[in-house]
């Protein structure tokens, strides 16, 4: 069970005794039925219809006013009803909102360099437009699912040391630690958000696990990005912690001088977040975590939620309530604040040990937990877990060409 305190106020998605999906809000290691609350009428600052779906969206269409006049007196009931909170671990948790579109970024200056460094050892790490632009691309909403959610080993072709083409199970299976921000507050087609509204429209914050299958998205992406190899599961938290908990973590990220980036990109506020995260791995036989990388996002994400939101719509693409974005893979300036095991063994040529057990890639029964911590380490982001199984593979002839 987590404790969130009395002051983090984050929103799930759980049933109880009967089944039902209810929103609720955690209190200490308890949920208060939110739902609950709205149809006995104990919740005047909105219309308790919008608490009574059993998911955010409503309140997500709701808009910022909304959100803002429900944080605060719910940051006034919840004390008054701590004795109806239910234990989390009586609970059944699911995803807190029906996820709309879904974009990844590679926003962390860190991983982009890594990565440049591991495939492109005799060029700049970075490609031109890096510095520019947050790069980006839209991935798949239908397979982001609740933290706890086995994740099953994908299948597809990638390209074997010998330059043979295989079909099979991915033999690289990697994770991604990112921030995910959940927007609300729709926008009409043609109509770009700017940075200066960026509020209006990024509801909270989510812990991400965006699984990669390495060895299948090295075949398929050139040229045109990532498909198979990131689209079969991205895990988020079950919990979502809101803009106004985080206001005390947010700080100004790190200086963007060189090159100065275009005027629609420019901001002055700080949107970047003071985040404590870690990566911890249970492998396959063994009781007990390890802790494997640890980071603070506060340098690691170069291009901050503000930008990428601007950015993402600056050619009039729409916004959705539910839509989700990530920030791509949050890396740090040295090797154990890797946000991926690609990085973090160096392509598999420096084993991790965890716990004793040696690990490059993920292997079956492998389990990974994200956790976090924000404003000091008074207010934890809600952990994201998922176990990986066994590939389906075994319904189809492994094949080589």
């Amino acid at each position: 069970m987590i404790d969130f305190g009395l002051g983090a106020l984050p929103y799930c998605s759980f049933s109880h005794n009967d089944g039902r999906r209810r929103l609720g809000v955690g209190a200490g290691t308890g949920i208060v039925d939110v739902d609950g609350l709205a149809r006995r009428g104990a919740i005047s600052s909105i219309d308790p219809r919008i608490l009574t779906r059993g998911r955010l969206n409503p309140l997500l269409a709701a808009g910022r006013p909304v959100w803002e006049a429900l944080h605060e007196e719910l940051s006034v009931i919840i004390r008054e009803h701590l004795d109806t909170a239910i234990p989390q671990d009586q609970t059944a948790m699911h995803l807190a909102w029906d996820v709309g579109d879904f974009v990844d970024f590679y926003s962390s200056r860190y991983h982009a360099e890594n990565l440049g460094r591991l495939f492109r050892p005799d060029t700049d790490p970075l490609l031109p437009n890096w510095l520019h632009l947050p790069v980006g691309y839209h991935g798949r909403a239908g397979t982001v699912v609740v933290s706890g959610t086995p994740i099953r080993r994908p299948s597809g072709q990638r390209r074997t040391p010998d330059g043979e083409i295989a079909f099979g199970p991915s033999v690289r299976l990697d994770i991604e630690l990112e921030l995910g921000f959940v927007l609300g507050g729709p926008t009409k087609l043609g109509e770009p958000v700017p940075i200066a509204a960026a509020a209006e429209h990024l509801f909270g914050v989510v812990l991400v696990n965006d699984w990669s299958a390495r060895d299948i998205q090295a075949w398929e992406y050139v040229p045109l990005g990532p498909f198979l190899g990131k689209s079969f599961a991205t895990s988020v938290s079950a919990w979502v912690i809101p803009m106004q908990t985080l206001a005390a973590a947010r700080i100004q990220g790190p200086a963007q001088t060189e090159p100065r980036p275009l005027s629609y990109l420019r901001t002055e506020e700080p949107w970047a977040f003071d985040l404590d995260l870690e990566i911890w791995m249970r492998p396959s036989g063994v009781d007990t975590s390890t802790r494997i990388a640890t980071v603070n996002t506060a340098k690691a994400i170069y291009w901050n939620a503000a930008q990428q939101l601007a950015h993402l719509t600056v050619n009039g693409a729409t916004v959705r309530p539910g839509d989700l974005f990530g920030s791509g893979t949050i890396s740090g300036p040295v090797q154990s604040q890797s946000g991926s095991l690609l990085e973090l063994t160096w392509a598999g040529r420096d084993p991790v040990d965890v716990g004793g057990t040696l690990r490059t890639f993920l292997e079956d029964g492998d389990e990974i937990t994200l956790r976090g911590r924000a404003g000091g380490g008074d207010v934890p982001l809600g952990p994201v877990a998922g176990k990986v199984v066994s590939s389906r593979e075994r319904q189809f002839q492994e094949e080589t060409l």
